[in-house]
């Protein structure tokens, strides 16, 4: 029988990990599928785009894999049993499950609202691509002069407040930040961010600490009211409840704790990659959700997977940074370099000439989505009997 290898989600992290297993993996002995809620891959890091009212390119799973032997399945997952070795689903096939030998969880983050009263009911956000269809159709509805607030000073909300302002020079956008707007960046990086910020008209309210969501704007935590006709969270993200919810061992943030090769501690069958995987990079640090990492994982845990199942060593190497960029509108960009614990350094490229390295790492992490199988040579190789994978995917 055929080894059943199911991965969750099809992110940048899930659907590399998908087309890497798959070019690493003979098919004569593995069945890999690729479950993910919506039928197309999601370009995340370019929903502030999509929100602004851009048209991204369509990209539907089914074509990307097609020959490739990963079976993409759309639904939305319910449960896991990780003890059972199945997976609860629900989609286009009604509700089913899904048994598995070996399981890659890759199911991301979502928006999260720390607690903070009114985000729901009144908040709109980018961390999904309906949230983006739908903070675009009210852009769409607000007249010259309305403001928009952006709550978050991180990556997320400047590109957002950077987005909407280019696009809509109309509206009235600030930033409220808990600290200061990419107050983590080098000062050559921060003072261009400032001059970008004063060339698009946005309002930055630092030290902000938001505590309430109203209908008409929030409210800080000293008090101050902070009107606007429509608020955009994006102060930080969260992983879904699906992990926690098993016998995995989880951090106290949700997030699957891993080994060197992305393997869970607890549950030697699963592998976690992208923003669901608690793992430490270069230095002793705790890697940081986003893109910049999603990749580099999904990279190493596909070839810890099948190098394991091959019956050969695995190598173990922590996973470093190299940037940071942040667009600013479609003209400017911040290329901010750092070091591999994610440091900054004096290194920073910005303007035009950022911006056009910053569309190049989007459209190249795009593009290896797209090509699931062309990053490497072909080197498919035969699993092993299934008493030797057994003992592979048990033993430390």
């Amino acid at each position: 029988m055929k080894h059943r290898i199911v991965v969750l989600g099809a992110g940048y992290a899930g659907a590399n990990i998908a087309g890497r297993l798959a070019k690493r993996l003979h098919r004569d002995d593995v069945e890999i599928t690729l479950v993910n809620a919506d039928p197309e891959f999601v370009e995340r890091v370019r929903m502030h785009q999509l929100a602004s009212g851009q048209e991204l390119p369509k990209r539907p799973l089914h074509k990307v894999f097609a020959g490739t032997g990963v079976q993409v399945r759309v639904a939305r997952v319910a449960a896991v049993d990780v003890d059972g070795k199945t997976v609860d689903l629900t989609g286009e096939h009604g509700a089913e499950t899904l048994g598995y030998d070996t399981l890659v969880y890759a199911l991301g983050s979502t928006v999260a609202d720390f607690g903070v009263p009114g985000v729901t009911e009144y908040a709109h956000h980018v961390a999904s691509k309906q949230a983006a269809l739908r903070l675009r159709e009210r852009l769409n509805e607000l007249t010259a002069g309305a403001t928009v607030l952006i709550v978050g000073g991180g990556l997320t909300g400047i590109e957002a407040a950077a987005e909407i302002a280019e696009a809509r020079p109309d509206l009235a956008v600030a930033i409220a930040a808990r600290g200061g707007g990419g107050d983590w960046l080098h000062e050559k990086a921060q003072r261009h961010l400032r001059g970008a910020f004063d060339r698009l008209g946005i309002t930055v309210h630092e030290q902000a600490d938001i505590t309430r969501v109203e209908a008409n704007g929030v409210v800080t935590g000293t008090g101050t009211a902070i009107s606007a006709e429509m608020t955009v969270w994006t102060a930080g993200f969260t992983v879904h409840p699906i992990a926690a919810a098993t016998t995995l061992e989880v951090s106290d943030t949700g997030r699957i704790i891993v080994d060197g090769t992305l393997r869970s501690i607890s549950h030697p069958d699963v592998y976690a990659v992208g923003d669901a995987a608690f793992a430490v990079g270069v230095g002793g640090k705790t890697l940081r959700m986003g893109c910049a990492t999603a990749t580099p994982m999904a990279w190493q845990g596909a070839d810890a997977l099948a190098t394991r199942l091959t019956g050969r060593k695995v190598p173990e190497t922590p996973i470093g940074y190299a940037s940071q960029c942040i667009s600013l509108g479609r003209r400017d960009a911040i290329v901010q370099k750092v070091t591999p614990e994610d440091q900054p350094t004096s290194t920073v490229i910005t303007g035009r000439t950022g911006a056009r390295i910053k569309e190049l790492i989007c459209s190249a992490a795009a593009w290896s989505v797209s090509h699931p199988t062309m990053l490497m040579p072909s080197r498919r190789r035969h699993l092993t009997t299934t008493s030797e994978v057994e003992t592979h995917l048990v033993t430390p």
